[in-house]
C-alpha cells in the first residue's frame, strides 16, 4: 500500500489535471466570443443540426411497414408543439410520449 504522500500526490496531480481539462475550453473560446463568425454560427447551428439528427434517424426507415408510422407520428407531434406552443421541453416529451406510447401499444410486435 502507498505511503499517505504518495496518496495525496496523486489525487493532487489528478485534481490539477481535471481542473486544466475543464477550464481550457472556455480560456481557449473566450478570444472567439467577440467573433462575427461564431455569432453567426450560434443562430444558424441549432437548427442545421437537428435537421441532420433527423435525416439521420429517418434514412434507414422502411416505410412501406406500418410500425414506420410510429416515427412519423412522433416527429409530426413534436414539430406541431413546438409550432403552436414554442416550448422545446413540451415539444420533446410530447413527441417522446406519442412514440412511446404508439410503439408499445398500435405496434408492438
Amino acid at each position: 500500500m502507498p505511503d499517505t504522500t504518495y496518496a495525496v500526490a496523486a489525487i493532487a496531480v489528478a485534481a490539477a489535471v481535471t481542473w486544466a481539462l475543464r477550464t481550457l475550453p472556455f480560456a481557449a473560446l473566450a478570444p472567439l466570443r467577440a467573433s462575427s463568425a461564431v455569432r453567426y454560427l450560434s443562430t444558424r447551428m441549432p437548427a442545421g443540426v437537428m435537421i441532420i439528427l433527423v435525416v439521420y434517424c429517418l434514412q434507414d426507415l422502411p416505410v412501406t411497414e406500418a410500425r414506420a408510422m410510429a416515427p412519423v407520428a412522433a416527429l409530426a407531434t413534436t414539430i406541431g408543439l413546438h409550432l403552436w406552443r414554442r416550448n422545446a421541453l413540451l415539444s420533446i416529451l410530447g413527441g417522446t410520449a406519442v412514440h412511446v406510447i404508439l410503439t408499445s401499444t398500435v405496434f408492438a410486435r
